[in-house]
């Protein structure tokens, strides 16, 4: 592949497969983060997530297939200079100070003394660390040293950011501040790709995802084009019930929808019928039903699929 190919992709694999010891940790993996996303990259333990991260960052060679970021091989030193990371070991020393970590780091990265005090300051303040700039960082609560980690790994203005679990064994109010940094590098202009078991947070900022289960991509594509099209197999009816006797009704309806060849799936929650339709659903015979039983229905909407539900389902062997 030529490299004015990736000029759109930050990422790229074709058909990477890795095999580590006697087990096929990746299975002919296809895979393209654009320049400008936020991807979500999501999968139980052991699917492949950490072995892909270090496929990416030149760590392993496939056995099979090509690795692209920014367009150059994965294995180049010259595409690997525009990549920061943050592990699981966050790479920070405990007995140097914020500044002197990033100082450090400076040094490994090649970048001028003349600029490197100011890039200093500026990620401190980007991670609101720098009033605690001359603390060692042993001092750092875990919240604190992601957000150290993630100074760190900006240090040299790489194009490219790789999460790995970026707010993990962190507090509700550190997952929200790290979050918050991540949205502002992304506002700078940065493509990341962050690996995560925390699906609200994928849901919140990132707006593309690939779901990897057993070595192999499940799903992939736009996030909220995945949960519109997940989500239309969902019909909400109100009914607006308030009786006792009228619920029992309609618990009683549902065998007899669940029968209709176009439902798959129905259950009631408290005034509401939740329907799973295939794609020939007809929502008008459903509501002639509940009309003849003396049913009204005040409100008919598609439902809105989580990403949570969606993972369960991918991981489960759903469709």
């Amino acid at each position: 592949m030529k490299q004015d190919d990736n000029l759109a992709e930050a990422i790229k694999l074709e058909g990477v497969t890795k095999i580590l010891g006697n087990r096929q940790i990746l299975k002919d993996i296809d895979l393209a983060v654009k320049i400008g996303d936020i991807f979500g990259y999501l999968g139980p333990n052991g699917a492949g997530k950490t072995t892909t991260i270090r496929v990416i960052l030149g760590l392993l060679s496939p056995n099979s297939g090509k690795a692209y970021i920014l367009g150059k091989d994965a294995q180049d030193d010259a595409a690997r200079e525009k990549v920061g990371f943050v592990l699981e070991a966050d790479g920070l020393y405990d007995n140097l100070t914020a500044y002197e970590n990033l100082d450090y780091y400076c040094q490994i990265y090649g970048v001028p003394q003349s600029q490197a005090k100011e890039r200093i300051k500026e990620m401190l303040q980007l991670a609101d660390l720098w009033d605690r700039e001359s603390d060692k960082v042993s001092t750092y609560s875990k919240g604190m040293r992601q957000k150290l980690a993630l100074a760190r790994a900006m240090v040299h203005e790489p194009n490219l950011l790789i999460l790995d679990e970026p707010t993990a064994a962190v507090d509700p109010t550190g997952q929200m501040e790290v979050r918050q940094i991540i949205l502002n590098l992304a506002q700078r202009g940065k493509t990341i790709l962050l690996s995560s078991h925390n699906l609200d947070e994928v849901q919140r900022i990132c707006n593309r995802i690939a779901l990897i289960d057993k070595g192999e991509i499940e799903l992939y594509g736009e996030l909220e084009a995945l949960r519109r099209e997940m989500g239309r197999r969902e019909v909400v009816i109100e009914t607006g019930i308030t009786a006792t006797e009228q619920a029992q009704k309609l618990d009683g309806l549902l065998a007899e929808l669940e029968a209709l060849p176009y439902v798959t799936s129905c259950r009631r929650e408290a005034q509401q019928l939740r329907l799973q339709l295939d794609g020939h659903g007809d929502v008008s015979e459903i509501v002639a039903m509940l009309s003849h039983k003396g049913i009204g229905v005040e409100e008919i909407t598609k439902g809105e699929v989580s990403l949570e539900e969606i993972y369960a389902k991918v991981t489960k062997g759903g469709e």
